[in-house]
């Protein structure tokens, strides 16, 4: 069974940067693709951005590409995502999800109902 647990959410002001990290047990890290979700009250969870099984491609939502980096470190079974320039309409719980390899396309990364796990999520508050 994998275990995620979301950590470095905060509150903070428009245009600072946080970082987020997703630690990963349970599994072997290199075998899971990874990616964060995040959902604002009475709304849908929303795909953020999500990185391969071998790290070699990442995605992101056009809402945060070129604001918002996602990375992974296989030695710390950790993915992190860099936040820069937030916006208030960032503010959201920010999910970290799993899935195994070679069992969901490009494409399908995106979609939150195709990730094997998720984590209890990490606050993320930007004010104006």
């Amino acid at each position: 069974q994998v275990q995620l647990v979301e950590y470095g959410g905060g509150s903070v002001h428009a245009g600072d940067s946080l970082r987020l990290s997703c630690a990963f047990s349970g599994r072997t890290f290199s075998d899971y693709g990874m990616g964060w979700f995040r959902q604002a009250p009475e709304k849908s969870r929303e795909f953020v951005a999500t990185i391969t099984w071998t790290g070699d491609n990442t995605d992101y939502s056009p809402s945060v590409k070129g604001r918002f980096t996602i990375s992974r470190d296989d030695a710390e079974n950790t993915v992190h995502l860099q936040m820069n320039g937030l916006k208030p309409e960032d503010t959201a719980v920010y999910y970290c999800g799993a899935y195994l390899r070679d069992t969901v396309s490009t494409t399908g990364a995106t979609m939150p109902q195709l990730y094997d796990y998720w984590g209890q999520g990490t606050q993320v508050t930007v004010s104006s």
